[in-house]
C-alpha cells in the first residue's frame, strides 16, 4: 500500500480517486483537513476498504510513526502543503508551520522507520515530494523555461516555503540516503479545485453574473497543466524515477490569465449562455498583488526523455472537461464557497476594488 499525505485536497483528491480507479493497491490518505481540504470529494470511497481516511497533521510524529508502523507503506505521496500566494503574503507563519516545519517532522520520522526496515522493503521504499515551479523565480519574456537544474529564487513566502522544503527532501536523500523524489509542477487546473485559484473563481463568478477580477494588466504568464495529466506523472515518476532526482511538470501551455479568462467566458456562453450578454463584460482590472511574478515555464524534457510522460490533455481539451465539471458539480462548489472562504474573499480582496481576485498559482 502507499500512504498519500494531503488527499483531501485539490490535487491529492484527484491523485488519490485516479489512484483508486486504476490500481488495486490500497491507499492511506493522512489529511489535516485545513481550509481547503474537502472530506465531500472523498464520498465516492467511502464504501471501499482499500482506501483508509485519517485525519490528522503531517508534522504530528506519533501519528506518522503509528501509521507508518501499522501500514508500512512501499511508498509516501506528500501533496500536504498550504498553496495559496496570497494567504501567504497575509499570513505567513501557517505556511512556515506546515510546508517547512510539517515537511521535517514528517520526512524525519519517515528516515527513522525508513532506516530500521529489512531488504528488500528498504531499497524499495520511495518518499515523493510533489512540489511547485514557483521556486524558481519569474522569467522574462524571452528567457528559456525552468528546468531541474534552475536556481532557486523564490519570490513569494509560499515559494520560499515549498523552496525550504524541497530542499530538506534533497538533503535526506544526500545526508542520509532516503530514497526521495522531488517534482516541480506548473499551474493545475481541473476537478475539484478550492475556488480561490482562477479558474474555478472565474467560472463560478461567471456563473452568478459577478465581476471577473484580473490583477494588473492580466498579462502574467503560466504553464497549464490538466490535473489529471498531473497525477499520471506523479505515477511515473513514482514507478519509474531516480531516487534523488526532481523532475519537472508541465503541460507545454504557457498563457497569459487574460486569455485564461476570455476563454473561460467563451466557453460559459457556449455551454450556459446568460442572457444579459457575453461573460467578457464581467472582465474588471484590480489592484495588482505585492510581488507578482510575471511569468513562469516548464521545460519537462527530462520525463519525457526518461520516462516518455507527455500531457494527454491539450489545453482546449482540458479546460472544455474542467468548465463541464463544474457546470455539473455546482453543489460541491457552492459548498466550499460558503463560510471560510467568504470570510477569507471579503478580508483579502475588500480594498481592491472587487470581490473574489483571483490566484494565479498551482
Amino acid at each position: 500500500m502507499i500512504l498519500v499525505t494531503g488527499g483531501a485536497g485539490f490535487i491529492g483528491v484527484n491523485f488519490v480517486l485516479d489512484w483508486m480507479a486504476l490500481s488495486g493497491e490500497p491507499v492511506v490518505n493522512l489529511d489535516k483537513l485545513t481550509y481547503a481540504g474537502n472530506p465531500r470529494s472523498l464520498a465516492g470511497l467511502e464504501t471501499d476498504d482499500r482506501h483508509v481516511f485519517v485525519h490528522g497533521d503531517i508534522g504530528d510524529r506519533a501519528l506518522v510513526g503509528e501509521l507508518l508502523s501499522r501500514h508500512r507503506p512501499r511508498a509516501i505521496v506528500n501533496f500536504a502543503a498550504e498553496s495559496h500566494v496570497d494567504r501567504s503574503i497575509h499570513g505567513p507563519e501557517d505556511f512556515i508551520q506546515t510546508n517547512v516545519v510539517g515537511t521535517f517532522h514528517l520526512i524525519d520520522t519517515v528516515r527513522g522507520w525508513w532506516n530500521a526496515l529489512p531488504e528488500p522493503e528498504k531499497s524499495a521504499f520511495r518518499f515523493l515530494h510533489v512540489s511547485t515551479d514557483e521556486v524558481y523565480g519569474s522569467l522574462g519574456p524571452s528567457d528559456p523555461p525552468f528546468t531541474e537544474t534552475t536556481a532557486y529564487s523564490p519570490n513569494s513566502p509560499y515559494s520560499a516555503s515549498k523552496a525550504s522544503s524541497d530542499h530538506l527532501v534533497r538533503a535526506y536523500h544526500h545526508t542520509y540516503g532516503l530514497p526521495t523524489l522531488t517534482t516541480n509542477c506548473s499551474n493545475n487546473y481541473g476537478p475539484y479545485q478550492f475556488p480561490e485559484k482562477l479558474i474555478p473563481l472565474m467560472i463560478l463568478n461567471a456563473v452568478r453574473g459577478r465581476p471577473l477580477p484580473v490583477y494588473g494588466d492580466g498579462m502574467n504568464v503560466r504553464d497549464w497543466l490538466y490535473v489529471g495529466d498531473h497525477c499520471s506523472a506523479i505515477r511515473a515518476v513514482l514507478s519509474k524515477g531516480r531516487p534523488g532526482e526532481t523532475y519537472n511538470v508541465g503541460g507545454w501551455n504557457e498563457m497569459p490569465n487574460l486569455t485564461i479568462v476570455h476563454t473561460l467566458c467563451a466557453l460559459l456562453d457556449e455551454m450556459r449562455p446568460d442572457e444579459a450578454g457575453p461573460r467578457t463584460r464581467l472582465i474588471t482590472y484590480v489592484k495588482d498583488r505585492p510581488g507578482h511574478d510575471r511569468r513562469y515555464a516548464i521545460d519537462a524534457g527530462k520525463i519525457l526523455n526518461e520516462m516518455g510522460w507527455r500531457p494527454a490533455e491539450t489545453f482546449e481539451t482540458g479546460i472544455r472537461k474542467t468548465v463541464r465539471w463544474y457546470l455539473d458539480n455546482l453543489a460541491w462548489v457552492e459548498d466550499v464557497a460558503s463560510g471560510e472562504y467568504r470570510r477569507w474573499i471579503e478580508a483579502n480582496y475588500g480594498s481592491r476594488g472587487t470581490e473574489g481576485a483571483p490566484e494565479t498559482c498551482p
